[in-house]
């Protein structure tokens, strides 16, 4: 039987995922682009489908919470906000927050929600997790609509900083892919990830100078405070359509720490995807 073993072996065939993303991936990935247009515009109907208030839920959200920061942060702790009125000062740093979180929360359920198709049909599964990073653009847009209404009721033009509003946005995008690779694969195997997400999202609110100015860190904790991606952006937001001080080394440090959790995002997304159809 041994002689038959070897000739089974000899032609037998395993396929199985590289670790990294190579050359002929990228072709690939380009290929199953109308793949990725469908999956974001299917969570963009999903989230609006049947729903009562609809795309309005995307102007009272940022509204509401503009006005409880504003009392509660504003008003009662008088927490400095640069020199610019404190709603503006808010919501500049909400822009960038709820973009990431809404990206991470989508991306890090997408390859449980979508485990029929996974088992399926074969396709690049980095697909799923960009998918629910890239969707929530639509909501950015109306809220970032809204802000241009108060920045003009405000008496506030942007400089010529707002060309690198683009460079943000994506370092914004790069941030929830980095994460959002690392737990949309950790959920797969643990479940128990999405449960613990809104906690970290709680967490990093208030690690992040979201309402608050991040010059209230003190100086010894600043490098510190810069491995936090989100601070340098929201930093770097707030001086390209407010004129606040320039994010200097912390949005560096941010862009440093965005490139290597995308690298190291995709290593381990890589080196799990082979086991995603058997556990889902």
């Amino acid at each position: 039987m041994a002689p038959l073993q070897n000739t089974l072996d000899e032609n037998f065939i395993l396929i199985e995922p590289d670790k990294i993303i190579t050359l002929s991936e990228l072709f690939e990935f380009w290929y199953y682009r109308e793949l990725l247009f469908f999956f974001i515009w299917r969570d963009i109907k999903i989230r609006y489908k049947q729903t009562f208030l609809g795309f309005t839920w995307v102007i009272i959200q940022p509204l509401f919470m503009i006005l409880v920061f504003t009392y509660f942060f504003g008003e009662l702790a008088k927490v400095p906000s640069e020199g610019v009125p404190y709603p503006l000062f808010s919501f500049a740093g909400l822009l960038p927050w709820n973009l990431f979180t809404e990206g991470l929360n989508r991306s890090t359920t997408t390859m449980i929600t979508n485990a029929q198709i996974l088992t399926k049909v074969y396709f690049p599964r980095i697909i799923m997790p960009l998918a629910g990073i890239i969707s929530p653009m639509i909501d950015f847009a109306i809220a970032f609509g809204i802000f241009t209404i108060l920045m003009l009721y405000f008496g506030y033009i942007p400089g010529i900083n707002l060309v690198l509003l683009p460079l943000l946005v994506l370092l914004v995008l790069g941030t929830a892919l980095g994460v959002g690779l690392w737990l949309s694969a950790l959920n797969v195997l643990y479940r128990d990830f999405q449960y613990t997400l809104p906690f970290l999202i709680q967490l990093g609110f208030f690690l992040s100078p979201v309402v608050y100015p991040s010059t209230l860190i003190p100086e010894r904790f600043e490098y510190l405070y810069a491995l936090n991606p989100m601070s340098g952006i929201i930093d770097g937001f707030r001086w390209v359509l407010l004129g606040t001080n320039p994010p200097g080394f912390t949005l560096l440090i941010s862009i440093g720490v965005i490139i290597l959790l995308i690298i190291s995002g995709i290593i381990y997304f890589k080196r799990m995807e082979r086991y995603f159809a058997d556990v889902v």
